[in-house]
C-alpha cells in the first residue's frame, strides 16, 4: 500500500490521488481536447471500485447530455472505460448566436 493513503483518518473523508490524461476527440467541426481525471481512492466503498475516471466535457449535448466516465479496480480499467464512453457519443459543438445589427439585420 502506498503511504499517502495513511493520511486519511476516516473513510468518509474520501481521500483520493488524482491522475490526469489528455486526448483529442475528432468531430465534425475539428478537434476538441479533453482532459480525463482519474481518482484513486485511499479506501473504496466497494472492494472492486478503487478508481473513477471522468472527462471534462459533455457529449451528445443537443439531445441528452452525457459526461463520459468509468469505474474499475485499476487505473487502466477506469481510464479505458471512460475512453470507451468518450468514443461512443458525438461532441455536438454549441452553436454560436447570430449577431444582429441595431436594425435587426444579420451581421
Amino acid at each position: 500500500m502506498e503511504d499517502w493513503k495513511f493520511a486519511q483518518q476516516e473513510a468518509s473523508e474520501a481521500l483520493a490521488k488524482l491522475h490526469f490524461f489528455s486526448i483529442k476527440k475528432k468531430h465534425a467541426h475539428g478537434e476538441v481536447e479533453t482532459r480525463i481525471t482519474v481518482k484513486e481512492f485511499a479506501t473504496a466503498k466497494t472492494t472492486d471500485m478503487k478508481f473513477f475516471a471522468v472527462a471534462d466535457i459533455e457529449l451528445n449535448q443537443k439531445s441528452m447530455k452525457f459526461q463520459p466516465c468509468g469505474w474499475a479496480e485499476t487505473l487502466l480499467g477506469a481510464l479505458t472505460e471512460c475512453l470507451r464512453n468518450l468514443r461512443k457519443f458525438e461532441y455536438e459543438c454549441p452553436e454560436l448566436p447570430v449577431e444582429t445589427s441595431a436594425d435587426g439585420a444579420q451581421l
